[in-house]
């Protein structure tokens, strides 16, 4: 287990795109109420409804430890200036283009938010370690269980072949990694990488299947499921992922063989569940939390161009090094996101 942090001042914050986000909201409220000092970085962009990204940055306003700035990860005098003007200690990457369909449609929004952005990201790590600047003691950043593919060895484990991305989203997180590697041996920033595996949960992402399943399942409206229903997720819920990251930030990889501090790992509940389970589980949730039965309408459609068959974390490196692995079981974590879809629509 490691047990060695860099030291790092409570005078310095830790800096997080995409804080409107889903998983960048999480975390900034789990941060703020340890009193921990947060920056937020969005551009709010409208690939899903901004209503919700507003909705969270309201609740982090709450906390006088809090500082939102609105800019593009893609502009680098924006994310130069957000630098210059907070100077990061932690840096957690969170911001991108996220949608494994989306990136068939718009693939230039994936090169601008994931490549570019994420380059830029890096270059302000490196000039963070010019004289007279702090210098940032870890990057975290957001990968994802896409980079698999669809590899058939299970569990998916981070010594794994990824060399054969089938979207272009997956190639850019792939392409994240490679560019963390880099900058980790060519200027010394230490850089975590971190593989999400279906996160879901209470302000979720309305594109994803827990949020969009139950928008229409309360509509009354058809349900598209598709390889008819056989694909299974590796689902993890939000709660379990902040925790991860949060042992992580204060941790940052001890040097390899080679001398560079950089490393990659799952973050996946190791608990597959089918497709059609997940729905049946989401049914039973809204009912009990709704108090009434639902006839759910359901299309079964062939497998879409960039999906996967199955994710399933291989959990074994996050255990060793952290003592730690999501928990949270499917039937709690839709219950959870149940009660507070009901809350946020009322």
């Amino acid at each position: 287990m490691i047990n060695s942090a860099d030291a790092h001042s409570a005078a310095e914050p830790i800096l997080i795109t995409g804080a409107a986000g889903f998983i960048g909201f999480h975390l900034s409220q789990y941060l703020l109420r340890q009193g921990v000092r947060v920056v937020g970085f969005d551009n709010l962009n409208d690939y899903y409804d901004v209503r919700l990204k507003h909705a969270r940055l309201e609740k982090l306003y709450e906390y006088e430890n809090f500082i939102f700035i609105k800019g593009d990860l893609a502009d680098d005098e924006d994310v130069g200036a957000l630098f210059a003007e907070c100077s990061p200690g932690i840096v957690v990457n969170l911001a991108a283009q996220a949608g494994v369909r989306y990136s068939i449609t718009n693939p230039k929004a994936y090169i601008d938010s994931n490549i570019v952005g994420f380059f830029n990201i890096l270059e302000a790590c490196r000039h963070s370690f010019d004289p007279g600047k702090t210098p940032v003691a870890h990057l975290l950043y957001a990968s994802s269980s896409s980079v698999y593919g669809n590899q058939r060895k299970t569990p998916f484990s981070t010594e794994d072949d990824v060399s054969k991305p089938i979207s272009l989203y997956a190639a850019t997180k792939k392409s994240n990694e490679l560019m963390a590697h880099a900058y980790s041996h060519l200027y010394g920033i230490p850089t975590t990488g971190l593989r999400f595996f279906t996160v879901y949960g209470p302000y979720g992402r309305p594109d994803m299947a827990c949020y969009s399943f139950t928008e229409k399942i309360l509509a009354g409206d058809t349900i598209k499921i598709f390889n008819n229903g056989d694909m299974y997720r590796d689902f993890t819920y939000v709660d379990d992922i902040v925790r991860g990251i949060s042992n992580m930030l204060y941790v940052p990889p001890i040097p390899d063989q080679s001398g560079v501090r950089s490393k990659v790992y799952n973050i996946g509940n190791n608990k597959p569940v089918k497709l059609t389970r997940f729905i049946e589980q989401l049914e039973l949730s809204l009912e009990e939390v709704y108090n009434r039965a639902f006839n759910v309408k359901k299309e079964y459609l062939p497998m879409q161009a960039g999906d996967v068959y199955q994710t399933y974390a291989d959990v074994d490196d996050l255990i060793a090094d952290f003592n730690f692995k999501p928990e949270t079981s499917i039937a709690d974590g839709l219950l959870s996101f149940a009660k507070w879809y009901k809350d946020y629509h009322i």
